[in-house]
């Protein structure tokens, strides 16, 4: 490890920052967020320095660097452009015994500025030593996406009880366990909904009574397999989960996202095939949650297109176990869209309808009258064992047999592939079809050639892209 890290404290101590340009507004910016009496030594400051210096947010000392400034402050920053002055600066400060950065100069520096993620007061710092600082930001940025905004509001209400959860709890390892807990029970999601209200009384109640741990489901949608399109409150659910119930279709890099100790339950579900019946889902998920863990049911595409999600929470609710949705990009949407297929366009179809080709035995049949009108798209989920009869009765019910047709397979992932067509030839092409696949019908599929763009190259960039995010995790 090349540096320690540390946080200072800089709340009302003397900072000097020797420069008045671009590179210097941009540290001032941060010391007077973190409270630091800012100082500084330039010619002339930006226009943003100008205004805090009249607004008496920082005093401009002098417009020349003498070594006795750095005498009675707590830290020094040099950001100038003159590579001589820079270096009296750090000399004058390492014979003061005070840390001092050089902007974009590591050997002159005592201390070096962390990219850095805010939510105060929880703060992340990640630095490279100087060695790669565009990799630092990246990562960065990636945890900007991974850790919510309401993990500050969490930091502070914990903060305001700590004290009070000291005096219940008298070993370390005790109060240790307890905020393990709260942070992985309904108390964050309730932070993240902005119901710090309720959230306390949450708090309360397991300070009180530590041991009845309310559990809770989260019915999160997976997207259609790039794990790219799984959205960022999917991803922080799965990261905090005790047990993932998911399907057959969530894909295996969406998996690799769940937290690493989570218990993974497969439950199936494939049209015409489940591993569990879905009332075995259903008590399974009362089962988990009643015991106190927070539970991810994990659905591929989006848990109420076509995905009984509906169901599974209306059991839920009716049994009083706490829940959330969280929407992912259905296959419609998400598998079209990477075959370069748009589901509606000015020129070609003003309405698209999202049908299952797998319906209940009872069920109400199908309106092929109006499925089969011109200038509207058809999204058939679950249609290959069917597409014979999609074809004949669409056919028969007036729609045009050159109608272009596609069937997407294994969509958003690398190895996607699309059969294009026409809807008399549909059901030669479905059954070739690998699966998952999905069926699209209408004018719309003819922009495939002119607007596919997920080829090889696009696979390898999201493939690395993926690659570091699974890491991450």
């Amino acid at each position: 490890m090349n540096y320690l890290p540390l946080f200072a404290d800089v709340k009302q101590r003397v900072v000097l920052v020797v420069g008045g340009g671009e590179v210097a507004t941009r540290k001032i910016d941060l010391l007077l967020r973190a409270g630091a009496d800012v100082h500084v030594v330039a010619k002339a400051l930006t226009e943003p320095l100008l205004e805090k210096h009249h607004a008496g947010q920082l005093r401009w000392l002098a417009q020349e660097f003498s070594p006795d400034q750095v005498d009675k402050v707590f830290l020094v920053i040099a950001a100038t452009d003159d590579v001589a002055l820079n270096a009296a600066v750090s000399e004058a400060a390492q014979q003061r015994y005070r840390l001092v950065n050089v902007v974009d100069d590591q050997p002159k520096c005592s201390f070096i500025f962390p990219s850095i993620v805010d939510r105060s007061p929880l703060v992340v710092a990640i630095s490279s030593g100087g060695q790669a600082p565009v990799l630092a930001r990246l990562l960065r940025e990636k945890l900007e996406a991974l850790l919510p905004a309401s993990l500050g509001d969490m930091a502070r209400v914990a903060g305001e009880w700590r004290d009070r959860v000291k005096e219940r709890f008298h070993s370390m390892r005790a109060r240790r366990q307890f905020w393990e807990r709260l942070f992985n029970s309904p108390f964050a999601d309730q932070m993240a909904a902005g119901q710090q209200t309720v959230a306390e009384e949450t708090l309360r109640q397991q300070l009180e009574q530590p041991q009845q741990v309310q559990g809770d489901v989260a019915l999160v949608g997976a997207g259609p397999g790039d794990a790219g399109l799984l959205t960022l409150r999917g991803l922080q659910l799965i990261q905090l989960a005790d047990v993932v119930l998911y399907d057959h279709l969530v894909s295996p890099e969406v998996l690799e996202l769940v937290r690493r100790d989570a218990e993974k339950i497969c439950v199936g579900k494939r049209a015409s095939s489940h591993s569990l019946p879905q009332g075995e889902i259903n008590r399974l998920l009362f089962t988990l949650a009643s015991s106190g863990k927070r539970v991810v049911r994990l659905k591929g595409g989006d848990p109420f297109i076509f995905g009984r999600g509906g169901e599974e929470v209306q059991y839920l609710a009716k049994a009083g176990i706490p829940f959330q949705i969280v929407p992912g990009i259905t296959a419609a949407a998400g598998v079209t869209a990477y075959a370069g297929i748009p589901l509606t366009h000015r020129d070609y179809a003003q309405s698209v309808l999202f049908i299952t080709g797998h319906c209940r035995p009872d069920g109400e049949a199908l309106d092929w009258s109006t499925l089969a009108r011109g200038r509207q798209t058809l999204a058939i989920y679950m249609g290959t064992v069917k597409a014979a009869e999609i074809s004949q009765q669409l056919i028969a019910h007036g729609r045009a047999p050159d109608t272009p047709v596609a069937v997407i397979s294994r969509g958003t992932r690398s190895d996607q592939s699309v059969n294009i067509g026409t809807l008399a030839e549909l059901d030669a092409l479905a059954h070739q079809a690998p699966t998952p696949a999905l069926l699209v019908i209408g004018e719309v599929v003819a922009l495939h050639h002119q607007l596919a763009w997920f080829g090889l190259q696009a696979q390898e960039a999201g493939q690395t892209g993926r690659s570091a995010l699974v890491n991450l995790a």
